[in-house]
């Protein structure tokens, strides 16, 4: 098999998923990454130009493992999409366990710069050399939700780690860039159909999208040439509260 190298991770559910499989129809080699093997087995489905590693982002054993099995199966990297994130608890800050911070940090940042580090070592040191990471900010990278603030914050430092990346891979031929999503349907937005905490105190229905239309966007950015960057795109159902949240 021939195209370029991509891993994905959380490609078990949700914008993992959908970005997973729309790199499969275009021809990418996938590298489904996520903790349960099921899940990633149930969106490569009998796609021939794939490959499951389960690995929890949070472990930097299981992440050094992922790469290198990466390595093994397909001699480079042109694409690593760091899409693992939980959300944590919903709470307001000052009922927030000290442990369920660190759990959410340990993910989605923690183990962003884990598989970051691994993908910008190899795409480093390959000849050709180079390639693109793409963070998932969501939107909660530029304005917070009531009672998220482990999440919130986390998906803020997510946007340092994407503009770091940009800035030190320029040398390299190493672009780095941000898609922040809001409320693409997925298993973790559901509850935004039936009604969510607003910030004026009120609850809500959210309007939400299609989560393939994340799928394509991602692609979109993946399918740029290495000499241009889309360094961040943000992208929403229409109709959900964003502009002028709050």
């Amino acid at each position: 098999m021939s195209g370029p190298v991509a891993i994905v991770t959380g490609a078990g559910s949700g914008i993992g998923r959908a970005a997973a499989l729309a790199l499969l129809e275009a021809g990418y080699r996938v590298v489904l990454a996520g903790r349960r093997a099921e899940t990633l087995e149930a969106t490569l489905g009998d796609a021939p130009n794939g490959l499951v590693v389960p690995a929890d982002v949070a472990d930097e054993a299981a992440v050094r493992a992922l790469f290198e099995r990466t390595r093994e199966a397909y001699g480079r990297l042109d694409l690593l999409f760091n899409n693992a994130g939980v959300f944590g608890p919903s709470a307001p800050i000052e009922d927030v366990d000290p442990a369920e911070w660190r759990a959410v940090v340990d993910v989605n940042l923690t183990g962003a710069f884990l598989c970051a580090r691994e993908a910008y070592r190899q795409m480093k040191d390959q000849d050709p050399r180079g390639g693109r990471i793409i963070n998932n900010g969501s939107i909660s990278a530029q304005v917070p939700r009531p009672n998220a603030i482990a999440y919130t914050s986390t998906k803020h430092a997510m946007t340092g780690l994407t503009k770091a990346i940009a800035l030190e891979g320029r040398r390299y031929d190493i672009a780095c860039g941000q898609i922040d999503v809001g409320n693409a349907a997925t298993e973790m937005t559901a509850a935004m159909a039936g009604g969510v905490l607003q910030a004026d105190g009120s609850v809500a229905a959210e309007a939400r999208m299609d989560v393939d239309n994340v799928g394509r966007a991602v692609l979109y950015m993946a399918s740029l040439p290495l000499d241009a960057n889309a360094q961040f795109i943000t992208l929403l159902a229409t109709k959900m509260p964003f502009v002028g949240r709050g």
